[in-house]
């Protein structure tokens, strides 16, 4: 069975740090391309990051450029997400995913609430 958990969200200031993390497991980490999205009440999921197999190409959404970043760790099976000078359009619930290799499903995580406010 597949678990993607997601942690490290909260309340936070304008212009703070989080740093969130995602722990798979019961699929083959190294090779899943991982990914956060995020949703904003009111709004569409959206793509913020993704990174590629090896780790070596991460890619970011517009909004996401210049603060966020993703990075990964195949053995302990895990992807964070570090977001910088958090801003309050960040406001959102952040969801892990993976994308196995292949043409199975992809699974998602429960989320994690970042609230950015004074």
């Amino acid at each position: 069975q597949v678990q993607l958990v997601e942690s490290g969200g909260g309340l936070v200031q304008p212009g703070g740090s989080l740093r969130l993390s995602c722990a798979a497991s019961g699929l083959t980490f190294s090779t899943a391309v991982m990914s956060w999205y995020r949703q904003a009440p009111g709004k569409e999921r959206e793509l913020v990051a993704l990174i590629s197999i090896g780790g070596l190409r991460p890619n970011y959404a517009d909004s996401a450029k210049g603060r966020f970043t993703i990075a990964r760790d195949n053995a302990k099976k895990t992807v964070s997400l570090q977001i910088n000078n958090l801003k309050p359009d960040d406001t959102a619930v952040y969801y892990c995913k993976a994308k196995p290799v292949g043409t199975g499903p992809d699974y998602w995580g429960r989320g994690t609430q970042v609230t950015v406010s004074s």
